[in-house]
This record gives structure tokens, sequence and C-alpha cells, in this order.
């Protein structure tokens, strides 16, 4: 039901010659124009004009992508179904107001005929002209509106019943589209929580990198540290060891000292002892 809805729009616009069109526009992808216009038999200056007709009451999208060998930019065409619906429906509000006007006024004016010649007057027109028609001199008669009443009715109720199919295709359109946002908001959130979570991955990383060198500093000082103790340790002791050996000198020098004394007063004893013989 769509596509015949579809077509009607697209006639009601550019007229009938251009309903094929309709079928070829009515994609989920865009078509390329030359496409449209090899399969519509017509040249691209036609199919340019009544893309153009169509495009000016927002009832199709395009877009254009770059030759990159030829370097000219092609346009690829697609109707926009919502919008399309809507017009429609536009034209058939205008459509139900001017019945409703035709019935209003058939059912409130009188309205006379010429019968040789079918010419409808209104009843002032009517009386001005003396209720004779000037073109064949027949007196009027008085015209029955119930038959138009009634098929005007009956008309009203055909674009009541084709209002009805429009809505629920404007409902389907609208609910495509909040369910093609919802998928959307739905990526969008979940391409925002990756690059969170990346992000955070990151800053983790980061974080344990720089404790990781803040500890490796802390045992690198703490080696540096023992390092320095130990090598104060180990000079005390040979501070130690070398006053150590200053005493042992002094003990030896004193020693020596003594023992050389001693040897020379026995000397001497000797000396003195052979002297008295």
């Amino acid at each position: 039901m769509s596509k015949e809805l579809i077509r009607e729009i697209v006639v009601n616009v550019v007229g009938k010659q251009a309903e094929p069109i309709a079928d070829l526009l009515n994609s989920k992808k865009h078509v390329n124009e030359f496409n449209l216009a090899k399969k519509l038999e017509i040249t691209i200056n036609q199919t340019r004009n009544l893309l153009y007709k169509l495009s000016d009451q927002g009832l199709v999208s395009s877009i254009r992508k770059k030759d990159k060998k030829k370097g000219w930019y092609t346009y690829f065409w697609k109707i926009e179904n919502l919008k399309a619906f809507e017009f429609l429906k536009g034209l058939l509000d205008q459509r139900t107001n001017q019945i409703n006007a035709q019935i209003a006024s058939r059912e409130k004016n009188q309205f006379y005929v010429c019968e040789r010649c079918n010419l409808e007057y209104k009843e002032e027109n009517a009386l001005f002209m003396d209720f004779t028609c000037d073109e064949c001199g027949e007196i009027f008669k008085v015209k029955d509106n119930s038959k138009l009443v009634r098929a005007l009715q009956r008309n009203l109720k055909s674009i009541d019943g084709e209002m009805k199919l429009v809505e629920i295709e404007i409902q389907k359109e609208r609910d495509k589209i909040e369910k093609q946002r919802i998928r959307k908001d739905k990526k969008e959130k979940a391409e925002k929580t990756r690059i969170r979570k990346e992000k955070a991955a990151i800053r983790k990383a980061i974080r344990d990198k720089e404790k990781k060198k803040a500890g490796f500093k802390k045992t690198v000082k703490k080696k540096v540290a023992k390092k320095k103790g130990k090598k104060k340790a180990v000079k005390r002791k040979v501070k130690k060891l070398a006053k150590k050996k200053k005493v042992v000198k002094k003990v030896i020098k004193k020693k020596s000292k003594r023992q050389k004394a001693s040897s020379n007063t026995l000397k001497g004893t000797r000396v003195r002892s052979s002297g008295r013989k």
C-alpha cells in the first residue's frame, strides 16, 4: 500500500508521466541519478528536473560522491517516506476542506441550470440574467443538489479512508525513525562507555607505571642507603683497626725501648763486674 501512496504523491507533484520514478526512488539506499535516467529512458537533465521538483517539496534527499578518476560529483537520490506521507496528508486535508465547503454550499444555496447548454449558475447570477440563458434563450431549471451532495460525501469517505492509511504509514515511519534513534543512542552510549573504559585503563596503567617507578626509586634509594651504610661501617672498622694498629705500634715501641734499656743495663753491669776482677 505504501508504494501506491508514494506513486500518488509523485504524480501529484511532477505528473503522471513521472510515476515510474516513484518505485525507483522508494529504496533503502540512495540511487545513482544516471541509473535513474537509464531506467526511465530519458536524459539526465530531464531526470534532474523531476528530482529537483520533488526536492523543492522536501520529498527526496540526496548525497554526492566524487569520482576519483574523472573528478566530478555524482548525486544519489532517495525518497523520504515520512516527509512524503506528511505531504500527502496535507493534500488530503486540503481536499477534505474543499469538499466540505462544496457540500455546505450545495446544502445552503440554490443553483439553476440551463439543460441545453449544461451551464450552472448561482441564484444571484440566475436572477441577474432573469433566469434565461444568454446563449440559447432556454429557461433555467432548479438543479437537484442531492445527487451531487451524495457523490461529494462518497468522495469524502474515500478520502477519509485514504487519510487513515496515510496516518498508519506516518506512524510506521515515525516508529522506524524512533527505533533508529534508539539504536544510534545505544551505539553512541556504548562507544562513549568504551572510550571512557579505555581512558580509565590508560590512566590506571600510567598510575601503575608511576607507582612502579616510585617503588623502584625507593628500592634503589634503600639499596644506595644500605651501600652507604656498609661503606660507613667499613670506614668505621678501618678507622678502629687503624687506631688499634697505632696502639699496637706504640706498645711495641715501648716494649722495644724497655728491652733496649734492660739490655743496656745488663751490659753495664757486666762491664763493671769484669773491671773489678
